[in-house]
């Protein structure tokens, strides 16, 4: 089964996160099938860019994404749907 997850990069005490599609029984860090966006949880607001039809794509596949990235996914698309305002 597939399963669209986080997989850690960066150094240590400062994570970055790759979004990626892979194997759900492979390593957290292993092989991936293809590399769907980042996170930086590190900034201020936390930076998300994720490539959105692809995420569809994958999830039309039968990928299952797991609960945090399902949050990530929401927080983006209401990021896009509502750009901010002011700067």
């Amino acid at each position: 089964m597939l399963a669209i997850r986080l997989m850690r990069t960066g150094a240590k005490k400062r994570p970055s996160y790759r979004i990626v599609v892979k194997e759900k029984q492979s390593k957290r860090d292993g092989a991936y099938l293809e590399n769907l966006g980042t996170y930086n949880p590190t900034r201020e607001p936390a930076e998300i860019s994720l490539k959105s039809d692809r995420v569809q794509y994958w999830i039309s596949k039968g990928a299952q994404p797991t609960d945090t990235v399902r949050r990530l996914i929401k927080q983006a698309a209401k990021e896009v749907a509502s750009p901010e305002s002011g700067a």
